[in-house]
């Protein structure tokens, strides 16, 4: 396989296409509407969205998705090359380009930021550049990936936010004696060379990034881009907060609004309501563990999973929730992502059948049992209250506990939860990575749930080293088969990413891959 990409053709491709009008304008300060906070601003040592959607505006890569979200474009490497037997991979980086602070971007950096994102030791996305076997900086420009095996989605994965680019000097000398240390140093102050600055951030309240001077992507009218001086996020987890300080003008943007109010919004003047393409799924997570608190786990038993998923009635939910704009998921991954299969919705509404399996497994009487919540979105509280009436139909009873984003998140991180409403996006353009997380045992126990099957645990990790398409597509069909008919996750719909904006932005996109992009945003005087 070979694949070479010019400078000329990355002028062409810079950032996407989106069109902006000629009469871009330069200056101010964007506000947006966030519903959680950040934890964590280090790109390796991470996995939530709260970071994620982040972490893009702060760190570049040596490659960028397309705005589409299905294949690659030129970032801080203008050229690359892959050899004929997949086995390394070649690439040029851009002349002249530097890292916030002002110092040049080398071979060097690349290298030692490359390494530790492979790391098998840092965080749980290495996997995703699992098949690197070395970096070797080549003169002034170039830097050499050489892999163990050829790897099907290395390119993907070479945009994928835990391959930022930082500066090795400046996080080594990042106070702290083990990476996890220094990490945590490095991210309050962070060195990064995508298009905007950490400036201030006041955790649970307001979060502020200014432009970086030294950012190598040019604007419309030849002048370095970001064209905002800055963007100011505000945490405001209640949804109708957050749609009230649009409506008066206090912010210029805000994210995940509910469905219910979208056409609502359609209407009001001054507002654009937007619905971003997306590869977002909305899902529970059951924690399947034998036991917990020393109790017998109903959830282990995947009878009671299938009972639970078959009185699930998922086309009111996407009603009543959605107002219609999801639609019903046909595998644990959304349509969206390459090599999904399927074509019937999971589970289709049966309460017979699912009373028949409750029998079967023992629990005829039903068991209680609590679900995670996010304190204040509409959607979820809808989800849960829906699953609440329908699952007390065969005799669960459904507690709901609304907690915040980091105590939701560090309950399901340690494994001690019984259920949470979570929604996942893919980062790459392919579909390794959310296989990995929601199906592989061995990255995070398949979404901190405890499920484990080896037959897919070895099916994924042939599929990693599989570069016949065929063959590849076949693996991914028999991992989709078996973890949708006995994995942790009540599957409830898939949608796209609901964001309102103020009439004078401009050039704001959330891709499918979820990256928030204000590189080439600008506000109407």
């Amino acid at each position: 396989m070979r694949l070479f990409v010019r400078a000329a053709l990355a002028a062409s491709l810079l950032l996407g296409s989106t069109a902006l009008s000629s009469a871009v304008e330069r200056g101010g300060v964007m506000t947006y509407g966030r519903y959680a906070d950040s934890l964590f601003l280090d790109p390796v040592l991470n996995d939530a969205n709260v970071d994620i959607w982040i972490l893009s505006n702060l760190y570049d890569t040596l490659l960028l998705p397309t705005d589409d979200g299905k294949g690659v474009q030129p970032g801080l490497a203008s050229e690359w090359k892959l050899s004929d037997d997949g086995m390394s991979l070649a690439l040029t980086l851009r002349d002249g380009i530097m890292f916030s602070d002002g110092s040049p971007i080398t071979p060097a950096d690349v290298v030692w930021s490359l390494k530790r994102a492979a790391n098998p030791k840092n965080g749980i996305w290495n996997s995703l550049v699992s098949s690197i076997d070395d970096v070797v900086a080549d003169g002034d420009k170039g830097v050499t990936v050489k892999l163990k095996h050829a790897d099907p989605s290395i390119l993907a994965a070479l945009t994928v936010f835990n391959t930022g680019i930082l500066p090795e000097k400046a996080f080594e000398a990042a106070s702290g004696a083990t990476d996890a240390d220094k990490a945590k140093s490095f991210a309050e102050h962070p060195v990064g060379s995508g298009p905007f600055v950490l400036q201030s951030w006041e955790r649970g309240s307001t979060m502020k990034l200014v432009r970086n001077e030294h950012y190598w992507a040019k604007g419309e009218d030849g002048k370095p881009l970001p064209y905002l001086d800055g963007v100011t996020f505000q945490l405001l987890p209640d949804d109708a907060t957050r749609i009230l300080r649009l409506q008066s003008g206090e912010l210029d943007g805000a994210e995940f609004i509910p469905y219910s109010r979208v056409e609502e919004l359609k209407g009001v003047d001054g507002l654009k309501m937007e619905l971003y393409p997306s590869t977002r799924v909305e899902y529970a997570t059951m924690n399947v563990r034998p036991e917990l608190d020393g109790q017998k786990n109903p959830l282990a038993d995947p009878k009671v999973r299938q009972a639970m998923n078959y009185a699930v009635n998922k086309d009111a939910i996407i009603q009543i929730v959605t107002r219609g704009v999801g639609t019903p998921m046909t595998s644990f991954m959304s349509a969206a992502t390459p090599l999904h299969t399927g074509d019937k919705p999971l589970f289709p509404y049966d309460i017979e059948k699912a009373k028949s399996l409750m029998q079967e497994a023992g629990y005829a009487d039903g068991f209680p049992v609590k679900i995670l919540i996010l304190a204040g979105s509409q959607d979820e509280i809808g989800i849960a209250t829906a699953l609440q009436q329908m699952w007390s139909q065969i005799g669960v009873k459904l507690e709901l506990q609304q907690v915040d984003n980091a105590t939701r998140t560090q309950q399901y991180r340690d494994g001690t939860f019984q259920m949470r409403l979570a929604g996942w996006t893919n980062d790459i353009s392919d579909p390794s990575q959310i296989t990995s997380y929601f199906a592989y045992s061995k990255t995070i126990d398949a979404l901190h749930s405890g499920w484990k099957n080896e037959e897919v645990d070895k099916l994924f990790e042939a599929s990693q080293r599989e570069i016949d398409p065929g063959k590849r597509a076949e693996q991914y069909a028999r991992i989709q088969a078996v973890y949708n008919e006995s994995g942790p996750i009540v599957p409830i719909y898939e949608t796209p990413y609901p964001v309102a904006l103020s009439a004078k932005v401009n050039g704001f996109i959330q891709i499918p891959l979820g990256n928030n992009i204000f590189t080439k945003t600008w506000l109407a005087k």
